[in-house]
């Protein structure tokens, strides 16, 4: 094994065990991928069947573009995972990782018509950052890939699947992870405000339209989300360590 694989192993299996603390897990459901260096169009993924707490760098599963896996395990993988990965990642090849989550905001906001609203702290750094993609059921059918890829299209990071839930790419794992804390905060404070029943204040569009600039001046030019994910893995650091195994 590379030292680079070894280090995307840890950081995946960290960012498993960050989403369980924070309450993103769906018993042995959902999944977050990442991409390896190299031209074989190999990523790892979550053995089907485990919680997310057990998760660690060794006991994740390597896969190809279509699905099969390539190295010896004990494990296999979640057939609705693999055909959400594989083909953003043959078709993005700038998105490196890929987080999709069932969180109730989450589901709720995509349960909405009108989806995610630019009209909270959040939502407004999102705005025209999110695609979308309507509900074809259980996503197992081989077809509704070009679908997923078209909606997504060549440069959203973001895409809120309707009826369904949150998907987050990035760069890199840290940028995939910020993307994604994004959208559940985006859509915890919108499910909570319209719960609220009173009337709400708009964000105008010149401040939507500033929202990238303001951000780029609060990162300091750090690479997106490498403070936040560095922080989140001290944290697990202190709880359990044990994904590093």
């Amino acid at each position: 094994m590379t030292p680079i694989e070894k280090s995307l192993r840890e950081d995946l299996a960290a960012m498993y065990r960050i989403f369980d603390h924070l309450g993103w897990g769906e018993l042995i459901f959902n999944h977050i991928t990442v991409k390896l260096p190299g031209d074989e169009g190999h990523f790892l993924i979550n053995p089907y069947g485990l919680h997310y707490s057990e998760v660690c760098a060794s006991n994740l599963v390597k896969v190809d573009i279509e699905g099969n896996i390539v190295e010896e395990t004990e494990h296999f993988v979640n057939p609705a995972g693999m055909l959400i990965h594989s083909c953003v990642h043959a078709a993005r090849h700038d998105i490196t990782c890929i987080a999709h989550t069932h969180t109730t905001a989450g589901m709720t906001v995509a349960c909405q018509e009108g989806g995610l609203r630019p009209n909270n702290f959040y939502s407004a750094l999102l705005h025209n950052r999110i695609a979308y993609h309507d509900f074809e059921g259980l996503t197992v059918d081989e077809t509704e890939k070009v679908r997923l890829v078209e909606h997504l299209g060549d440069k959203a990071m973001m895409m809120i699947l309707r009826n369904h839930g949150l998907l987050a790419g990035g760069r890199t794992i840290a940028e995939a992870f910020i993307n994604l804390w994004l959208m559940e905060r985006s859509c915890q404070i919108q499910t909570s405000v319209d719960q609220s029943g009173v009337k709400q204040i708009p964000i105008s569009d010149d401040i939507l339209e500033r929202s990238v600039k303001l951000l780029a001046v609060q990162n300091m030019g750090q690479p997106t989300g490498a403070l936040e994910f560095g922080a989140m893995k001290r944290v697990i650091d202190k709880k359990d360590s044990s994904y590093k195994l």
